[in-house]
């Protein structure tokens, strides 16, 4: 198993579990103190994208990586260099989403709606060098 499959499947196991914690919390949100409330806004938000792209997508990714049809003797896998802008575009994505989604819900300031739309053009960039690298690699037999 390739390296960055390794590193795919276990950042997506670290985000399954994540997602976890956090579907916990809001399903514990109704027992909790009311003075609490403040602290759950926007985490749907960010409990959908660690469970969609953080553990669904990145185990989907790291295994296409390892799995589909080589590209070349040389290049098995494509373009490395893509493969790893996926990973660091994608997480560098979900991580600043995971942070700036529940600020923007609790104090709706140009700055959190910067961070948003930042950490989205993130994740599209890596999706987009997911399927630049993945693209050629989709073929007959």
């Amino acid at each position: 198993m390739p390296r960055l499959t390794r590193l795919f499947v276990k950042t997506a196991l670290a985000y399954f579990v994540a997602a976890m914690a956090v579907g916990l919390l809001l399903a514990l949100r109704p027992l909790l103190p009311a003075d609490w409330d403040g602290a759950f806004n926007g985490l749907w938000p960010v409990y959908w994208h660690l469970f969609m792209l953080g553990w669904v997508t990145q185990l989907i990714i790291g295994i296409a990586y390892w799995m589909f049809p080589r590209f070349s003797k040389e290049q098995p896998r494509g373009d490395n260099r893509l493969a790893w802008a996926t990973y660091v575009l994608i997480n560098a994505g979900l991580l600043l989403r995971a942070v700036a989604e529940p600020q923007l819900a609790r104090a709706p300031v140009a700055l959190w709606s910067a961070l948003v739309a930042a950490a989205a053009l993130l994740q599209w960039g890596g999706g987009m060098a997911f399927v630049a690298n993945t693209w050629s690699r989709v073929k007959e037999k």
